[in-house]
């Protein structure tokens, strides 16, 4: 059937997607404001704003919210990224109306209960704590920190202690006011979901929400690179070797989750058999590309012990400069399939299915068909993989490291070691 999307009176875009022989239903409430939106005073808010949201409503409590869903053998829960908040939930189809109630209810009638607040508070703090003595987690905060400095884009959605302390009730109605509007929302369920039914459920309790937000579109990203280095006693040393990556609209951005998948995108990629399996330098490493509105990150991350640092980084850095020499069709092959069978099984899962729905809608404006995608992936050929990397890694680079990292070279001699390609060289447009 696919999907179907419709919109409702004051701007809500609902969409849904049947899938046969499922008996449940994978619903949520997307909102395009996230850690990214924050005013510099507000930085940590939008997280806070997520876990308030089930501690209580005008008309229900935080135990009455957890126990209604729970009742009916459902789960409900929330997230915050760097461009987004989400709002979800999965129950048996025969409870749907249940769910869109319990969310509805969240996003307009939330009343940030002082007490609940300090509580929660205590709780992130916790949270930030945890974060802090895991390296695995934090180096990757002081990556994106490094690499957008001083930018809403690079910093951590938890906030810090000081920020997630000053806040108040005031300020979250004030926040979720201004941020929340009917205009950058969307209402995705996928499972066993009639759509005209949908529709109608989520008219009756979001039909009257605010159109549109006062939200201000944050400020374009600019990529600075640079170094940032954390020498702690630790048995390992964590590092990311990063550079700007690709926007989701850009021409290069499939090109470039699928030259992370060559790289490092599991137990053949060049990297895991070069440097683990042949040479036992580490026991963790892979590739990664992250995508935003207006710019992206690629990177390479790696856990190994202090002794051998100085040898993993030139062997990384080596392996960065072959795949702009070299592609090989049988690995543009492999990372296609992988891709593809990605698509297919998150298909399979409802959840999965209305998070990528969700995101295509308020990326793009408009569901993509998977033959679309797959389309874009069939058209990639390795001349333009190895442009894109001789491009990707030839700019100024951005390096985190946690741990005993007193051996690791300097950032100068790691840029320089980096390839060097002139701009004359460049062939394919971005």
């Amino acid at each position: 059937m696919g999907v179907e999307v419709s919109r409702l009176s004051n701007g809500l875009t609902v969409a849904t997607e049947t899938l046969p022989s499922v008996e449940s239903v994978a619903l949520g409430v997307w909102v395009k404001s996230g850690a990214r939106n924050e005013r510099d005073d507000e930085h940590g808010i939008a997280h806070l704003l997520e876990h308030m949201a089930f501690k209580g409503t005008g008309s229900r409590t935080a135990f009455q919210i957890a126990s209604q869903i729970e009742n009916v053998g459902g789960e409900i829960n929330a997230a915050t990224s760097v461009e987004t908040t989400s709002f979800f939930a999965r129950v048996l189809s025969k409870d749907l109306p249940l769910a869109i109630d319990l969310l509805a209810d969240i996003l307009t009638d939330s009343n940030f209960d002082p007490a609940e607040l300090e509580r929660e508070q205590h709780v992130i703090l916790q949270e930030i704590g945890a974060a802090h003595d895991t390296p695995d987690d934090i180096v990757f905060d002081r990556f994106t920190e490094t690499a957008f400095r001083h930018q809403p884009i690079g910093r951590s959605i938890l906030g810090t202690p000081e920020t997630v302390r000053s806040f108040t009730s005031r300020q979250l109605h004030s926040y979720m006011e201004r941020q929340y509007g009917a205009d950058r929302m969307v209402v995705v369920a996928a499972g066993d979901v009639d759509h005209d039914t949908f529709v109608r459920e989520v008219e009756k309790r979001l039909g009257g929400f605010r159109a549109t937000s006062d939200n201000v579109a944050p400020q374009p990203a600019s990529y600075f690179g640079g170094d940032f280095r954390e020498d702690r006693d630790l048995m390992d040393a964590q590092i990311v070797l990063g550079f700007e990556g690709r926007a989701y609209h850009v021409r290069d951005f499939y090109a470039s989750q699928v030259l992370s998948m060559i790289l490092g995108g599991g137990m053949s990629s060049r990297l895991f058999q070069e440097i683990r399996e042949k040479r036992g330098l580490c026991y963790s490493v892979y590739a990664f590309h992250w995508g935003f509105s207006d710019t992206g990150i690629f990177g390479v991350h790696a856990a190994t012990g202090e002794s051998d640092i100085g040898k993993l980084v030139p062997v990384i850095v080596e392996e960065l400069r072959r795949s702009g020499e070299t592609i090989l069709p049988e690995e543009l092959d492999r990372a296609r399939a992988q891709y593809h069978a990605g698509l297919v099984m998150s298909a399979e899962s409802p959840a999965s299915r209305a998070s990528q729905i969700a995101r295509q809608l308020l990326l793009f404006g408009r569901p993509i068909p998977r033959e679309e995608l797959v389309d874009r992936l069939s058209k990639l050929t390795t001349e333009r993989l190895t442009d894109l990397s001789q491009r990707l890694f030839s700019t100024t680079p951005t390096i985190a490291a946690i741990g005993p990292v007193g051996s690791l070279a300097s950032y100068d001699r790691i840029s320089a070691s980096l390839p060097q390609y002139a701009p004359a060289e460049q062939k394919l447009a971005v």
